[in-house]
């Protein structure tokens, strides 16, 4: 009964050497896609060639090729839409592909639930090294149904249009379409609409959609973008339609989740960034930023977690050059932390020292931190580095108002990650209290050799999870000390042990290692490679 029901819209613009990929993805789903519309936004590359021939090899495929350049992905989406010729819709870009029974898992949960809108899990899977990131994992853990999501305020977080299946009457009768032409940022207003005209909503904890994320290609994706303060400009003016959408919707539930989760993911996103940009960037990004947040009802602020709603205070209290981006980034991260000096006391703890002595109205108090649970304290850990064969790592373990010493920490458990496969490594150790209530003092040894993997360069990212007296464990990346460099030991069974601790983009320790001389080989000619191109 479920035979071609489903329409699969396919956007492409020269891409030429991925379309392929994506409709045969589409394809592969089987019985219940009747046909996949693709909509080649005028490519001016080979594009058109490869569809021709992709048509002519299967009935279900059908071009739609534009006269002119849109200059956005609305549009594309849009005339697909309008081609569909089934009761059911999803949406793929042609550098994505859908992984198998994807159709059929959204599919299935809408018709079990009667829903107007199926939405599942999404990957981003970072090429060209493979690795998978969840998507809002938190929001398909199980499968679930929703009449509307004001009940659900979380959903808006998942912005995405191509982790879903829409019932196509749905969208037309209530007239929800893609921002047209050049806009950028077009799912935040799309999935606005949707979420604002209340749907039933059915949720799959099935992987629906793989979200490639090209690295090295020159074609970044607008996401990925956030050098260009252009970017942010157009990620700010998509926000401001979503609230005037939720606005005119008449819930003032969904008003308010919109703008409590831009503080909580808009914003530290870019401003975790923030000090690698120039000052030109800085003073743009704090100006656009403060004059988009003022407007905010208290309610959203109030409402947002206590690190949001720390750095909406800064952002609002402080000019650019006093606000102290650097560790306002380090606030920004994810978790987020707060490195020392820490200024007040545990009555009244403050973001920095006051600029005035007069009536103290010049305070940001980091309010609801003597409440907050562990889990979300902006705990900051540190790791010094003592490399040998077996790398010793001294943590430090700042002491946040009290806090720490109150919740009494017990053990540092550092897990060292394998960037592609997850594999992991855990050692231990156990906190000593600093003298003077400086904080806390930890050492974890590390058998470097049991990372190596024959000769091949892997990488590793550390994290620790402290375990304390009082609550449950917490998890937090490392933040790399002293001691990072290049480094050669001797290894198991005489082999050469090469190791590179360092810090990450984002300050984070991480290691790099390889052994043997198949490992030096590679390192060597990766030097070499460098300079020639150089």
């Amino acid at each position: 009964m479920n035979h071609g029901v489903v329409t699969v819209v396919v956007i492409t613009y020269n891409d030429a050497e991925h379309v392929s990929e994506a409709v045969a993805s589409a394809l592969a789903q089987g019985d219940a896609v009747g046909e996949v519309v693709v909509v080649d936004d005028a490519s001016a590359d080979d594009t058109p060639h490869v569809l021709g021939r992709l048509a002519a090899a299967d009935p279900r495929v059908r071009v739609v090729r534009r006269a002119g350049n849109s200059g956005g992905c609305g549009t594309p989406r849009n005339d697909g839409i309008d081609a569909a010729r089934f009761p059911w819709l999803v949406f793929l870009d042609s550098d994505d592909v859908l992984p198998p029974n994807a159709v059929e898992a959204l599919l299935g949960a809408a018709l079990r639930h009667d829903a107007d809108v199926a939405a599942g899990l999404c990957v981003r899977r970072e090429l060209p090294g493979g690795r998978e990131i969840p998507w809002q994992p938190e929001l398909f853990g199980s499968e679930s149904v929703h009449d509307g999501v004001s009940l659900r305020p979380r959903t808006l977080w998942d912005t995405l249009s191509v982790n879903k299946i829409y019932r196509r009457d749905f969208l037309l009768s209530r007239q929800i379409r893609f921002p047209d032409g050049a806009a950028h940022y077009e799912d935040f207003v799309f999935t606005a609409r949707v979420y604002a005209a209340r749907p039933r909503l059915a949720v799959t904890p099935r992987t629906v959609y793989v979200w490639h994320v090209r690295y090295g290609t020159g074609r970044a994706s607008i996401s990925l973008r956030r050098d260009r303060i252009q970017n942010w400009q157009d990620r700010v003016c998509a926000h401001q339609q979503v609230l005037r959408i939720m606005r005119d919707s008449g819930d003032r539930r969904l008003l308010i989740a919109a703008q409590t989760k831009f503080l909580e993911f808009d914003l530290p996103v870019y401003l975790s960034e923030l000090p690698q940009r120039a000052p030109e960037y800085q003073d743009a990004w704090w100006r656009i930023s403060r004059e988009h947040v003022r407007a905010f009802e208290e309610e959203a602020v109030s409402r947002a977690a206590p690190a949001a709603r720390w750095r909406t205070a800064v952002l609002l209290g402080r000019e650019r050059e006093a606000a102290n981006l650097r560790r306002l980034a380090e606030l920004a991260a994810d978790p987020p932390r707060l490195p020392p000096p820490y200024a007040g006391d545990t009555r009244r703890p403050l973001w920095d020292q006051p600029r005035s002595a007069s009536d103290g109205a010049d305070e940001i108090v980091l309010d609801g931190l003597a409440d907050a649970p562990i889990a979300q304290l902006p705990l900051y850990v540190t790791a010094e580095v003592n490399p040998g064969r077996r790398l010793r790592l001294e943590l430090r373990l700042a002491e946040l108002y009290g806090r720490t010493a109150q919740a009494g920490p017990v053990l540092a458990t550092v897990e060292f990650r394998h960037r592609v496969t997850a594999t992991a490594h855990q050692c231990e150790g156990v906190w000593e209290a600093v003298p003077g209530g400086a904080g806390w003092r930890a050492d974890v040894t590390v058998d470097a050799a049991a990372l190596c993997e024959d000769g091949t360069i892997t990488t590793w990212d550390a994290r620790v999870t402290l375990t304390f007296r009082d609550g449950d464990p917490v998890e937090r990346p490392l933040r790399a000390g002293s001691g990072l460099g290049r480094l050669v030991r001797p290894g198991r069974r005489g082999r050469l042990l090469l190791l590179q601790p360092y810090a990450t983009h984002s300050g984070s320790l991480a290691l790099r290692v390889t052994d043997g001389l198949a490992g030096l080989r590679t390192v060597v000619a990766g030097r070499l490679s460098r300079r020639v191109r150089r």
